[in-house]
């Protein structure tokens, strides 16, 4: 039988505001456990919470990015659970009226189409702590679990699409996607190691053909796309394997563990009766008139399809190129600081897309905190283009950067002597030493055919790199052959 798989997402943004949804406290990240949870986070007797009102203007930022209907009037109800990281007993949340309605996310597919993921709303609510397990916290917690509630209060938006993907290379696209929108809003930082975006993946499959949709399955708090990509191959696989085995699916919520590649199940999924969610009797209903959403509609900032199209006007990118760069508005905006400073998009691009991506991805970190700024990149670039780096040094110099082994492209040139050899005197002689030994290499060359030469030509250019240790101009090098040579 053949199989499709059915998947929607649920995705959890902690807004950047600097304070929490329903208090004061800050929200910045890093603190030193409880010590950013005041008694409104933990529901003291006696305090009540305050709506933050940056929280309404992030989520409705959102919702006009993805052309979504705002809510005039929502509220707050409280979803009732027990769980450790849960100070209240209750999380501070909205069901019936959310701030955003319906809205779509257009995605790029991997053959070069577009496919629409709509949105069914996005609601405000506030977030949980963070269970802290063994090995968390140092030697007097083994065996134990402690409690950080720093995070409790934080505000969110849960983004909850409607389950119009069928493969895991969609949700990574869809994910990616929402990512690119709410940095370029600047309403969340982005920091998925962080916590800044966890997503819930739910799946189900059914016979291929089949309309009714079968029963799901939720994956919880995968905070990167690589993870998300694991639990989706797995479940569908489990899945379909329970199935064909004569088994039937458990609506249930379920654990990803990216150490082992396992899954588990954590409990029977709930229903919204299960959570006995009521009106929050603390809170009124907050109003938007529609001075205030179109005062936001003016001042939101340029989102990841028009700096796409800029980029291709303005740079002359290639559609791919563009939206790399322009997806991330970190990366964006490293690319134009380097390139006004360069006055080079195409290397900047290069180098960006090249070395830059590789060692983030190896180092496992975002471009924000890259140790090559914009600024040594396009030093190196200028470098580069002027002549006093081949392409090939100026990788040990970018890696020199990178490792932070100097300030500046210059120093780090000086320091190594990797300054590329371009006095046409003494490049000229290792030509005629290289000659010299290779005469019999020279004679079959001078008897080829033209069209065969340049090919021949690169053993006598890598015998003068290798006399030259690498830092001959290879422009140089090869004007000063072929006048040696063809004459």
């Amino acid at each position: 039988m053949e199989w499709e798989t059915v998947i929607g997402l649920e995705v959890h943004v902690q807004l950047a505001t600097n304070s929490k949804i329903f208090s004061g406290a800050s929200t910045a990240f890093g603190a030193e456990p409880n010590t950013q949870a005041c008694a409104i986070d933990l529901a003291m007797p006696g305090t009540l919470p305050v709506v933050n009102v940056q929280a309404f203007r992030y989520a409705v930022m959102f919702g006009l990015a993805i052309d979504a209907e705002i809510s005039k009037r929502s509220y707050f109800e409280r979803k009732n659970y027990f769980y450790p990281d849960l100070p209240k007993g209750y999380q501070t949340t909205q069901l019936d009226q959310p701030i955003v309605g319906a809205g779509h996310i257009d995605i790029e597919l991997d053959d070069g189409s577009t496919k629409r993921i709509r949105i069914h709303h996005a609601h405000l609510e506030e977030d949980a702590g963070k269970s802290l397990h063994e090995g968390d916290f140092g030697e007097m917690g083994q065996g134990m679990t402690g409690i950080d509630l720093n995070r409790a209060g934080t505000p969110l938006i849960e983004i909850v699409s409607e389950p119009d993907m069928s493969t895991s290379s969609e949700a990574v696209a869809f994910a990616k996607k929402l990512h690119s929108i709410v940095t370029s809003l600047g309403i969340c930082d982005g920091e998925m190691s962080q916590g800044s975006m966890r997503f819930d993946v739910n799946i189900s499959v059914r016979p291929k053909g089949q309309q009714e949709l079968g029963t799901r399955t939720e994956t919880k708090n995968l905070n990167s796309y690589k993870f998300m990509e694991e639990a989706i191959a797995l479940e569908v696989e489990r899945q379909i394997d329970t199935i064909e085995d004569g088994g039937k699916i458990i609506q249930q919520t379920r654990l990803y563990n990216a150490d082992t590649k396992t899954a588990r199940s954590m409990r029977s999924k709930e229903d919204a009766n299960d959570y006995r969610y009521f009106p929050c009797p603390d809170l009124l209903p907050v109003v938007l008139d529609d001075d205030f959403i179109e005062q936001i509609r003016k001042r939101l900032p340029e989102l990841p399809e028009a700096r796409k199209a800029r980029f291709e006007a303005n740079y002359g990118l290639s559609s791919y190129n563009a939206q790399q760069l322009g997806e991330n508005t970190g990366i964006a905006n490293f690319f134009e600081e380097c390139t006004k400073l360069c006055d080079d998009a195409k290397l900047s691009t290069n180098w960006i897309m090249g070395e830059v991506s590789a060692n983030l991805n190896t180092d496992d970190i975002s471009i924000i905190n890259s140790p090559v700024t914009a600024k040594q990149l396009a030093g190196l670039i200028v470098r580069i283009k002027d002549g006093t780096l081949s392409n090939k040094i100026a990788k040990q110099v970018f890696d020199g950067l990178w490792n932070q082994e100097g300030s500046d492209v210059d120093s780090i040139i000086d320091s190594k002597g990797l300054k590329q050899v371009s006095d046409t005197g003494a490049l000229g002689k290792m030509v005629d030493e290289v000659i010299a030994n290779n005469q019999k290499q020279v004679e079959n060359y001078q008897k080829a055919d033209t069209d065969k030469r340049p090919k021949m030509l690169g053993f006598f250019v890598g015998q003068i790199m290798k006399l030259s240790k690498g830092q001959a101009n290879p422009k140089l090098v090869n004007q000063l052959l072929n006048e040696k040579l063809n004459t």
